[in-house]
């Protein structure tokens, strides 16, 4: 774990430098480099600084493509950008796009480059039963034009700033919350058992969640050790809905039934 911003993202290139290596010796071929521009289903991670353009100028000089996935962080999402990727300045050779870009209705996309994309035009037949469907379409533009409308990107950036605001105010009286991080309203709140060994609280976390469901605030977990919760809620969320969900999470965090979870569940945790 690299927690030096000065450092960490060359030395976390580094290793993607080392696999390239790894597989040039072994006589093989680099097709792709595939990421979240914002991991997400990992914890709620903010990659590195220089991280994402470092590993992208090694791909590419090993032969390979760049693909960003932007499923849940695309639209507007992260605030300060419509694409999570443009937070750390660099542009994909493929993005693949989904969820938020129906608002509900089933609807994907594909974007590339014109060279990348001729490079199918190989006599080889293609077919989507669904692919270019009219009504999903309309859905797509419909919903690109409601956040323009409305403003949602530059709501997501200040609806997000406070929530993530209030959130660290309450791990100044939570010793269960390691970590608040994110962008616009894609947060992570990683709990832990110790701060200085990052001893994950994955038990705390499902039950954190499980009563805030109770109070009627839907909150789920992710991360490897299931110890983050994570907050993505639809972009319309509010400073009402902010202030709601703060203040119950800090009466789900005062439960005095939270401390004694952590009892005989030590052995599972092996570290990293």
């Amino acid at each position: 774990l690299y927690t030096d911003p000065r450092e960490a993202g060359r030395r976390y290139a580094a290793h993607v430098a080392e696999t390239t290596l790894q597989s040039r010796k072994r006589g093989r071929h680099v097709a792709a480099f595939l990421a979240e521009s914002f991991p997400s289903c990992a914890g709620q991670i903010v990659l590195a600084p220089g991280f994402l353009a470092e590993s992208y100028r090694l791909i590419r000089e090993a032969g390979g493509v760049c693909i960003a996935d932007e499923v849940q962080v695309g639209f507007g999402r992260v605030g300060s950008d419509f694409w999570g990727f443009q937070t750390h300045e660099v542009v994909p050779d493929i993005v693949t796009m989904g969820k938020p870009i129906g608002n509900g209705h089933p609807l994907a996309a594909v974007v590339t480059t014109p060279e990348i994309a001729a490079s199918f035009d190989t006599g080889m037949e293609y077919f989507n039963t669904f692919g270019g469907n009219p009504v999903s379409c309309a859905v797509g533009l419909a919903v690109l034009d409601v956040i323009e409308e409305e403003g949602l990107q530059q709501h997501a950036r200040d609806v997000g700033d406070m929530l993530k605001g209030e959130l660290r105010r309450l791990a100044g009286a939570h010793e269960i919350i390691g970590d608040v991080r994110g962008a616009g309203l894609f947060l992570g709140v990683e709990l832990v058992r110790d701060r200085a060994t990052r001893e994950p609280a994955g038990r705390e976390a499902s039950y954190v969640a499980n009563r805030m469901r109770d109070r009627g605030v839907l909150l789920s977990t992710d991360g490897p050790h299931g110890n983050v919760l994570k907050i993505k809620p639809p972009m319309v969320f509010g400073v009402a809905d902010v202030s709601r969900l703060v203040d119950a999470l800090a009466r789900v965090l005062a439960e005095p039934r939270l401390k004694t979870l952590a009892a005989g569940d030590g052995e599972r945790y092996r570290g990293s």
